[in-house]
């Protein structure tokens, strides 16, 4: 009996994580152009996306153990179409 309960629970835990949805891993903000990249100890960082031109982002970097890069899943912002001309 004990067996039987031990292998439902075992199949029970392997279904849950199964099903578990994936984790959402993009760390960069796709609506600003520029990342400070901060360094909290020898192989450990994190990005801070919310900065819209590259001075900005060295303004907050200025004193810290960070640097600013470009953020390589920036979309561009929203186009405006051009719409054709009319001549009355």
């Amino acid at each position: 009996m004990r067996i039987l309960m031990l292998m439902a629970l075992g199949i029970s835990a392997l279904t849950a994580v199964v099903a578990a949805p994936s984790a959402h891993a993009q760390t960069y903000d796709p609506k600003y152009p520029v990342c400070l990249q901060v360094y909290t100890g020898r192989m450990d960082f994190y990005f801070e996306c919310g900065y819209t031109s590259i001075a900005q982002c060295n303004m907050s970097a200025s004193g810290r153990a960070a640097q600013c890069v470009v953020n390589p899943y920036y979309d561009g912002g929203k186009r405006r179409s051009k719409k054709p001309r009319r001549d009355y």
